[in-house]
């Protein structure tokens, strides 16, 4: 993606579909600049002049420039200032005799547009330091002082949201028009009262939802090569979008069919969407990942998406992974060996046990003696299974169960039907036992003593500890939630259970 050029002028006729961008800063002294341009969330390197005399800079290519936002980046990387380029500004040239920030008096010699653009800029920057020498000046020692403030900050953002529309105004239909209509949001004026007198909060925010993306055109690359719409997407989901995994769902699917398939906005954004629902910390979000999978990675439609395809494949893998553990599944049945039978199994000669092919003999050898100690998380008879993975080394375990402990405790004297099946992920028995009879665990304490589970596989155990709360059919309700979160969630299904 990124495409290095060297900006030495060749001798020769210059094809008119090209691009010639030229800059003149009286006091740059650096011998380098970068052209850099944004695309959805990441800025790339486009070209790279190197051969710097008295600040002019030239960026010379025999083909066009994609239309977008660009911006002028120093030898140390540091961005100097944005400009746009689109079909009628292929051949540029901008100016700045500021001795410092260039972008104060940066102007075009050649485009009455790119003027208007960067006046909008520099007048962005103007009103920001005028807020923020208000701000330093007035010391908040009371609430009218802070009402002050705010009032002052209410009176910025009107005016340049004034400036903005007018900017917009002046430029319909043109691309920089399209960029700045990326920043304009939409809210409705004349909110209408309900039924207790006051604004009707669910009209004015329907109306802020359905015209969100007013005449924004996802058929065209374009409407992200620019700093703008990242941002406006990410906060469509932060405000505008249920947190329920299923409307998030269906958001994701009516923004990847509005864009070309395999068109580069269609790519970022799944690719995107795709890393986003996989690592989400929120309870329940790994459902969208797995739907994207099945949608999109499955189907044929996520080709290209990676330079390595061998990512498509592991994305369905990992869903594949996900699927049995989502909210609302049943939890997959485990056959554990119970803490105190841990001397039977050691006589057996597990605990020395150096290859999967021994522990396999010892199994088949002493199967009619495993298969009587074995407690089944299936038959754990409880309105609520607390399940818990960890490991009596692990110093965040050290602290998370005790917490765990005190709370099963104090739900046992409220006369909550609760058991926690508490899974040790380690084979050092005696560890493991000590640790039980130091900290009392009063619960079932198993472990996977014949080595059949494949718990971190099936479970998804690639940390401890890991706490899932399971309903009297061992459906999974929560699932990889702290020890203080149980009492909670447990006091919440209670609720909904009446």
């Amino acid at each position: 993606m990124v495409v290095f050029l060297f900006c030495i002028v060749t001798v020769g006729a210059f094809a008119q579909s090209g691009y010639e961008i030229k800059i003149d800063l009286k006091n740059y002294k650096d011998n380098l600049a970068y052209l850099a341009y944004y695309q959805f969330d990441k800025t790339f390197i486009k070209d790279t002049c190197s051969a710097i005399q008295n600040g002019k800079i030239i960026f010379k290519g025999s083909s066009k420039l994609d239309n977008g936002i660009y911006a002028l980046v120093s030898k140390q990387k540091v961005l100097l200032f944005n400009f746009f380029i689109d079909d009628e500004t292929q051949k540029l040239e901008l100016k700045s005799n500021a001795a410092e920030d260039f972008a104060e008096d940066v102007v075009a010699l050649n485009s009455d547009r790119q003027n208007d653009f960067l006046k909008y800029i520099q007048h962005l920057g103007k009103q920001n330091n005028a807020f923020m020498t208000f701000q330093k000046q007035n010391v908040l020692r009371t609430k009218q002082d802070t009402l002050s403030l705010i009032e002052k900050q209410l009176g910025f953002e009107k005016n340049i949201a004034e400036f903005e529309r007018n900017f917009l105004d002046r430029n319909k239909g043109t691309y920089i028009g399209s960029v700045l209509n990326l920043k304009i949001e939409r809210t409705l004026k004349d909110v209408p009262k309900a039924a207790n007198g006051r604004p009707d909060s669910i009209v004015a925010f329907n109306f802020y939802k359905n015209h969100y993306w007013d005449e924004v055109d996802f058929k065209d690359d374009a409407v992200m090569r620019n700093p703008f719409f990242f941002g406006k997407l990410k906060k469509y989901f932060d405000t505008a979008v249920s947190t329920n995994p299923d409307s998030i769902s269906v958001a994701l699917d009516q923004f990847l069919v509005q864009a070309q398939t395999n068109s580069l906005l269609y790519k970022s954004m799944l690719a995107y969407f795709t890393n986003t629902y996989e690592t989400a910390p929120i309870m329940g979000y790994d459902k969208v990942f797995v739907h994207l999978a099945d949608r999109y990675f499955k189907t044929g439609k996520a080709v290209g998406i990676y330079n390595d395809e061998s990512v498509i494949k592991k994305v369905i893998d990992r869903a594949e992974k996900l699927r049995p553990l989502l909210i609302g599944a049943t939890a997959q049945d485990l056959l554990m060996i119970k803490a105190q039978d841990f001397s039977k199994m050691k006589v057996m000669g597990f605990e020395d046990a150096k290859s999967s092919a021994e522990i396999t003999k010892l199994y088949y050898k002493n199967l009619n003696s495993i298969s009587k100690m074995y407690v089944k998380l299936s038959e754990v008879k409880a309105k609520y299974t607390i399940l818990v993975f960890w490991d009596p080394d692990c110093s965040h375990c050290q602290v998370e169960i005790p917490i765990l402990l005190e709370s099963y405790n104090e739900m046992i004297k409220q006369n909550i039907d609760v058991k926690v099946y508490s899974v040790s992920m380690e084979y050092e028995g005696d560890k493991y036992l000590k640790f039980i009879a130091d900290h009392k665990l009063s619960w079932i304490n198993v472990y996977d003593g014949a080595r059949i589970n494949n718990t971190s596989q099936k479970y998804d155990v690639n940390t401890t500890p890991i706490i899932y709360v399971l309903d009297q059919n061992k459906i999974i309700k929560a699932k990889r939630i702290s020890a203080h979160q149980v009492p909670e969630i447990i006091k919440n299904l209670e609720t909904e259970s009446k």
